[in-house]
């Protein structure tokens, strides 16, 4: 499965932020004062006081008065404005009161107080001088004293506020008395206000909506400077336009496209370019293509590759690119590109998998939104993109996409891969879900990774065209935490007050989350505003709703009773959902509880929860993928798998594809074991050889009944009476025809030589072990490391060195089962990080990091593990140790068939990772003798000529015994009888 991130940090903004700085400690708090004094004026309306600043360097001045007769003001009181030079003023109404009773101070805690008689004062112009008292106005004459200004813009369209307040501090000042100074609306989405900050020239400011929701910057307040300034998204723009100015007519266009590629496949030309940049935004660009007897023709397209088919053969078409924006604005002529057809040859049609042999097709393994970005229009960070510190390195989550991947086909055919397994493909809804674990909708592709011209149906058929194949990992077992559309979906889930708004979002009922569009309350994508609430809901089903909880976030704020999933809180029906946490990983429970929090356990033996699952896969199926890849195939019982979903699998392609395809339609689960068990931990039920064999008797008509007979049958049966196969081993030197009578329809896995390849012998002593207890194990997918664990259950990358990954490759490619690689390995990239970490540390610091850097530049491949062209970077990866290792290692087992479907045997070899396979049908016999690092002694073996495929050495055999000297660390020797001699170059290893 794809790791399952680590539960949220919920970090709602502080309501607290309001107090920050509003009352200093007061130095001897003011004195209420002596009994009002008579009157010296009849009926004195105002008073304005003059304070002199000049001997108190204070940064403000507050004035704490009470009129005769009349109440103090709150401390510290209404700070004074400037008045001129080194005087600050406050205009007083006095009502019916003669005069007033005054101190001052600096808001800060440090008062004057007239040595603690407070001020007498009168009515009229009245000035305060160290201390002295005099009537008149000291700025008669002068200008008033002008302070700093700042410009604050203030945005609205992430929040849905009808109002902004601004609450704010001057450096070295206090802070405004909550909420704050109301702002002015500016114009749609924006308000606005301006400052006089004195002569500080910077201030800190939070916003709130004047009914306690607040935007503090998470806590860390906003930092603003002097002149214009914009806040939008938590994001501060320095200097900044009016944002409500008149646009200006756009009469820029955008920059010509540039690294624009044209690579010919049959008589089909793939063209890809960089994108352009404009001012306002690209609306589309403008295809030319010369060549041919067809004319010119002139295509606009949205994205930024453009598949040219049905084009004559033998003939070189040059292609022109032009960016074009929304006001019509082009940008000049690309450079040309030019490619030349081959001949016509029976292609694929559309949407048809290719149907051969799994096993002739090695598998490159890749996190499609991790790979390579063709198309940055769909890049989202979602909710954690701060936090996680993916937006401090400009790497949204949702970076690579199918666009991308297409365009970098060559480069994965050029390592001589033919099948790539891409992560899941289904819409997905979770915080940080880039990984494509958390489905939501399962009908619908996630939008985050297709383009114009690059759906997922374009991957495929791209691929195909290539004849390379795509396998589709797929989740039987559960959804996201917002359930799955279509099937059931929660109606609530937890509260949504002060501390929460923030995040719980305002619900919009005519808003339909399709992960890339932004809802426009709130501004996000990753919208979730359909399931909280500021009050109970009618028709609510989870317990205990919008009672605390008794605990608290990491943050201190209070929890309630469906703040977030679990399987006990009545969110999820239960009729399509399990009711429970797994508490024995090798018990019952493990297949018919929840795994996590953020996956909500399907109810797999329910006919609907099996029809919604059957008919979303077999959409798949019909766009041709070539294969799935099970996610959590153990969560789910092997009846269920026996008699409802693989089945289902093969009916299906077989009506649309014929039987052949299905028979050639690569199922393999993950059913994880991390043991070193042949059997895991005794528990028959989840090891993963047990779920490629057919039920061996019946049980209950009833899914669920049966579900629990069969675990309790083959549980008694014991490890000692489980089903045995002879299918991967020879006979003698003999191939047999294997018996699949038996075969469930699901492959697997590997996962007990993925544990042990922290040591190419580990792993092969420990697969060998296993071998019997498995259907066919020349099916087996064989991996080092991988989206979720390293050998041994390590959570890094592998780090055992380059000729360490040489040698394990090198046992990978000649030994039975099919080799996969997960991306970046060929450059043992992030060897030694964190696989992943979720949301708590940057995805660029772990194994799950972007790879689209080592990409760049062109790439063209017109046959597997050959490249044709590179330039840029991507030239230097391809030029890299183990690239050049797995290059050779793809040509050798493609020109050996007994490396790609033979059966195996040990007997009559000395050696410590020595064996002999053998593939027979018809016209074909292949027989290779393999040795990886160390020598071997093969006997009663066939006599004849063997060539070795990695030197060329020719040995004659006429006593039925060969020997080989121990050809180093990554290197290997495969001998075969009547063999084609030396496949490609030397190498690093191979040599």
């Amino acid at each position: 499965m794809g790791r399952i991130p680590l539960r949220r940090s919920r970090r709602p903004f502080l309501a607290a932020a309001v107090a920050t700085g509003l009352l200093g400690a007061l130095a001897g708090p003011p004195d209420p004062g002596p009994a009002p004094m008579e009157p010296t004026a009849a009926e004195a309306n105002t008073a304005t006081v003059f304070y002199y600043t000049k001997t108190k360097n204070w940064s403000s001045v507050h004035l704490h008065y009470a009129p005769d007769g009349g109440t103090w003001t709150t401390a510290p009181g209404t700070r004074m404005e400037a008045a001129c030079a080194h005087w600050v003023k406050e205009t007083v109404d006095l009502g019916p009161a003669a005069g007033l009773a005054a101190t001052f101070n600096n808001g800060g805690g440090t008062w004057d107080n007239n040595g603690g008689a407070n001020y007498a004062l009168g009515a009229g112009n009245i000035t305060v001088k160290d201390g002295v008292i005099a009537h008149s106005d000291p700025c008669a004459g002068t200008e008033p004293a002008e302070g700093n200004k700042a410009t604050v813009y203030y945005s609205t369209a992430t929040t849905g506020w009808t109002t902004a307040n601004l609450h704010y501090a001057p450096t070295g000042g206090t802070w405004t008395t909550a909420p704050g100074v109301g702002m002015e609306a500016a114009c749609t989405g924006w308000w606005k206000k301006t400052l006089d900050i004195g002569t500080a020239t910077s201030l800190r400011a939070a916003f709130n909506n004047g009914n306690g929701v607040w935007d503090n910057n998470n806590s860390a307040d906003y930092a603003l400077t002097t002149g214009t300034s914009t806040v939008r998204d938590r994001t501060v723009t320095k200097d900044a336009k009016d944002p409500c100015a008149a646009e200006e007519p756009d009469t820029e266009a955008p920059t010509a496209p540039t690294e624009v590629t044209a690579s010919a496949t049959h008589t089909s030309v793939v063209l890809s370019w960089d994108a352009s940049t404009d001012d306002t935004g690209l609306a589309k660009y403008q295809v030319t293509r010369t060549g041919g007897t067809k004319g010119t023709l002139v295509t606009d397209i949205g994205s930024t590759v453009f598949s040219d088919t049905g084009l004559e053969e033998r003939t070189a078409y040059t292609y022109t690119v032009k960016a074009v924006d929304a006001a019509g604005n082009t940008s000049p002529a690309s450079a040309a590109a030019t490619a030349t057809t081959g001949e016509k040859a029976p292609e694929p049609a559309s949407g048809t998998p290719l149907g051969t042999d799994p096993r002739k097709d090695p598998i490159y393994f890749v996190l499609t939104a991790r790979f390579h970005d063709g198309d940055s229009s769909n890049n989202r960070g979602g909710s954690r993109h701060t936090k996680s510190g993916n937006a401090a390195n400009n790497d949204p989550m949702f970076r690579g996409d199918f666009k991308g991947l297409v365009e970098k086909l060559d480069y994965v055919k050029a390592l001589g891969f033919s099948a790539v397994w891409v992560t899941p493909v289904v819409l997905n809804r979770s915080d940080y879900d880039y990984h494509g674990y958390h489905g939501y909708d399962f009908y619908k592709v996630d939008p985050r990774l297709e383009s114009a011209g690059a759906s997922y149906q374009d991957l495929i058929n791209a691929a195909h065209a290539k004849g390379m194949k795509i396998y589709q990992d797929v989740v039987y077992n559960h959804s996201s935490r917002w359930g799955a559309k279509g099937l059931a979906t929660p109606t609530v889930y937890g509260v949504r007050d002060s501390q929460w708004s923030w995040y719980y979002d305002e619900r919009n009922d005519g808003f339909e989350y399709d992960g890339l569009t932004v809802e426009p309350k709130s501004g996000k994508s990753y919208y979730n505003g359909d399931l909280w609430s500021t009050a109970e809901p009618s028709g609510n089903t989870c317990l205990n709703w919008g009672r605390p909880t008794g605990g608290k976030s990491a943050e201190g704020y209070t929890l309630y009773n469906c703040q977030w999933p679990t399987p006990t809180s009545g969110m999820f029906p239960k009729a399509l959902y399990h009711q429970c946490w797994i508490g024995n990983w090798e018990g019952e429970d493990a297949r018919s509880c929840w795994l996590h929090e953020d996956l909500a356990d399907f109810d797999t033996e329910n006919t609907t929860v099996q029809n919604y699952l059957i008919g979303a896969y077999d959409k798949y199926i019909d766009m041709g993928v070539d294969g799935f890849r099970v996610d959590t195939a153990v969560h789910i019982p092997r009846v269920t798998w026996n008699r409802r979903f693989l089945p289902a699998i093969q009916e299906r392609v077989t009506q649309k594809f014929g039987a052949e395809a299905a028979k050639n339609f690569f199922v393999f689960g993950e059913v994880a074991a991390f043991v070193n068990d042949k059997w895991n931990r005794g528990s028959v039920n989840h090891s993963a050889q047990f779920y490629t064999w057919k039920e061996r008797k019946e049980y209950s008509a009833d899914d669920e009944a049966a579900a629990l007979e069969q675990f309790t049958y083959e549980n008694d049966q014991g490890t000692g009476n489980q089903p045995t196969s002879t299918n991967a081993f020879l006979n003698g030197n003999s191939y047999h025809t294997p018996d699949r009578s038996r075969f469930s329809g699901m492959n697997i896995i590997d996962m007990r030589m993925h544990m042990n390849f922290g040591d190419a012998q580990n792993a092969y002593g420990n697969g060998k072990d296993s071998d019997d207890s498995v259907n066919d194990a020349t099916y087996n997918v064989v991996y080092v490391d991988s989206h979720d664990y390293g050998p041994n259950k390590s959570s890094e990358r592998y780090p055992g060195g380059t000729d360490a990954w040489a040698e394990n490759m090198a046992l990978m490619w000649t030994f039975r089962g099919i080799p996969t690689l997960y991306y970046g390995s060929e450059i043992e990239f992030q060897k030694g990080k964190k696989i992943d970490c979720g949301p708590s540390c940057p995805l660029a610091t772990t194994g799950r990091a972007y790879y689209g850097d080592h990409l760049g530049g062109s790439v063209t491949a017109s046959d597997f593990g050959t490249v044709d062209s590179a330039s840029g970077e991507v030239a230097n990866t391809l030029a890299q140790p183990l690239v050049k290792h797995i290059q050779r290692l793809n040509q050798i087992r493609r020109a050996v068939p007994a490396l790609q479907t033979g059966q195996y045997s040990t007997e009559g070899i000395s050696g410590s990772m020595a064996f002999k396979r053998r593939y027979t049908s018809g016209s074909t016999d292949s027989f290779a003798l393999v040795t990886v690092t160390g020598a071997a002694t093969y006997t009663g073996i066939p006599n004849g000529t063997y060539k070795d495929a990695v030197t060329g050495d020719v040995k004659t055999v006429s006593n039925g015994t060969l020997g080989v000297g121990a050809p180093g660390k990554g290197n290997l020797r495969v001998y075969v009888l009547n063999g084609p001699g030396k496949i490609g170059a030397d190498g690093p290893y191979l040599k």
